[in-house]
Formats: structure tokens, C-alpha cells, sequence
């Protein structure tokens, strides 16, 4: 069955889409957007390093992830804007993994791929690397969920239970580094904080738990992995992009559901108050 490209396309969407939607929950309820961009655009410099030594290609990116994660976390509160820092960073590391690609001698690369993915290319090596990395994402979000989700909603309690805030952060960093790394040939180091982000905003009107949430943010993304890849392959259009844009929609469409359910309950409410008789 794995012969098959588009069973391993598939495949590799719904592998991405386990570890981003529960990732891209925390993403969303601590306003680390700009670090998910900055985390993705460093990528290429990942893919330049890893090409350079001839190492693997998760090594490389996980690496530099993990070196943009320390370097953000060691200019903050030095009087710099957040959000300014994290652009700076993010287009520098891009450009720069564009620069030091083409100091690259006798290797060839297809930079779209990189910069867009190219999940139709991905092989039963990269499923492997996909799962495992999806396995240990789960596996380390489920291990630290509860200290996790203390520091995230409620950084006062957290620190009056004892969580220390520095190691649940260093966890959600890792995390984000395996993710963006398992990723990159599904999506493309432009496109995985989409794949972060728009899954559980999407979840969100539709969840009464962080639980819930969470389980949602995957489904949704597996939706829109497999809708994208049915719709790239009917309508010839780029697999990554048209996978996000499905994501879009799903979105678009949960939060046309939650205005009308909010709707509904107020309405309800405001019938069964007597002060509204």
C-alpha cells in the first residue's frame, strides 16, 4: 500500500497534523505566533547545515531550532520589543539559510520544496521520521499536559504550585523544534505556523476544554491535510498551500458555527431571565 505516493502523502499529512494540533493549541493560548514563524524560518538555515555536513535533516533542523529558540530567550527583557525581535529573527534566519544554500557546491536542491513542501515526494523513510517525531511530540505534550497547561492559563497558580515556567517552556521549545522538523516536507518552512495556528484556532469556537481543543486542532488538521491533497490533486494546484487554504476554510466555517451557537445561547438566556419578560 505504501508504494503508493498518494497513500504516503497522506499519510504524512495525518502523521504532521497529530503533532501540530495539540502543539499549535499552546501556540495559540500563550501568543507564541511570531515564535512558531521565527522557529519555521530558521528551518532553511537547518536544511543549509544539514546539507553542508552531510548529517540528517532533522538534526539540522531541530538544531537550529533549538539555537533560535535559545537566542530568543536570551535577548528577551533587553529592552526590545517581543514581536520586533521575533521578526527580525525570523526573516534574518531565512535569508540567511537562502545565502548560505547558495554557497553550496555540488548539491542539489529543490529550494521550493523546501520553502513550500512538497508532501507528494515524501518516501516511507520520511514517514518513519514523520510518525517518530509525531510519537515523541504527543508523548512529551502528554507527559507535562497538566504543568503545561497551569503555566499557560494560569502563570500565578502555576508558580504558587511550584511548576517551574523556564522547563515547561524549554518543553513546548523542544516540541516545536521536532514539529517544524517532521514538517518542513509536508508544508514548507513558510507555511508550518499555519499548520500551528489555523488548525486549533479552528477548534477553538467549538471546544468546551483544553482537551477537547486539543483533539479537535488534530482532527481539523488531518481534515484539512487530506481535503488539501484531494483538492491539489483535482484542481492541479500546489499541495502546501492548497492544504492551508483548506485549514482556512474549516476555520472560516467553525467560526460562523460559534457566532450562531453564541447567538442561540444568548438568545436562550436572555428568554429564561425574567427581567427580559
Amino acid at each position: 500500500m505504501l508504494d503508493d505516493f498518494l497513500t504516503r502523502a497522506a499519510l504524512a499529512g495525518v502523521g504532521v497534523a497529530l503533532a501540530a494540533g495539540p502543539l499549535g493549541c499552546f501556540v495559540v493560548w500563550r501568543r507564541m505566533a511570531y515564535f512558531g514563524d521565527a522557529t519555521a524560518h530558521a528551518a532553511i538555515l537547518g536544511v543549509a547545515l544539514a546539507l553542508a555536513l552531510n548529517i540528517s535533516l532533522f538534526v539540522g533542523v531541530v538544531a537550529v531550532s533549538l539555537l533560535m529558540a535559545a537566542t530568543v530567550s536570551g535577548l528577551s527583557g533587553r529592552g526590545v520589543a517581543m514581536d520586533t525581535m521575533l521578526g527580525v529573527l525570523a526573516h534574518t534566519a531565512l535569508a540567511a539559510g537562502l545565502v548560505a544554500v547558495s554557497f553550496l557546491v555540488g548539491v542539489r536542491m529543490d529550494l521550493v520544496a523546501y520553502l513550500f513542501g512538497d508532501i507528494l515526494a515524501v518516501k516511507r523513510t520520511d514517514l518513519a521520521v514523520i510518525y517518530g517525531g509525531a510519537a515523541l511530540v504527543v508523548g512529551l505534550l502528554a507527559w507535562r499536559w497538566s504543568a503545561l497547561l497551569t503555566s499557560t492559563l494560569n502563570p500565578d497558580l502555576a508558580g504558587a504550585s511550584g511548576i517551574d515556567a523556564g522547563r515547561e517552556q524549554l518543553v513546548l521549545t523542544l516540541a516545536l523544534a521536532i514539529t517544524v522538523a517532521v514538517a518542513i516536507k509536508v508544508v514548507g518552512a513558510i507555511l508550518i505556523a499555519s499548520m500551528l495556528i489555523i488548525p486549533a484556532a479552528a477548534a477553538r469556537p467549538l471546544s468546551r476544554t483544553p482537551e477537547a481543543m486539543a483533539v479537535l486542532a488534530a482532527l481539523f488538521g488531518a481534515i484539512a491535510a487530506l481535503g488539501g491533497l484531494w483538492g491539489s490533486f483535482h484542481f492541479d494546484t500546489p499541495t502546501g498551500p492548497t492544504i492551508v487554504v483548506t485549514a482556512s476554510t474549516l476555520c472560516a466555517a467553525t467560526m460562523i458555527i460559534g457566532a450562531i451557537r453564541r447567538a442561540v445561547e444568548a438568545s436562550s438566556s436572555n428568554a429564561a431571565d425574567p427581567r427580559h419578560r
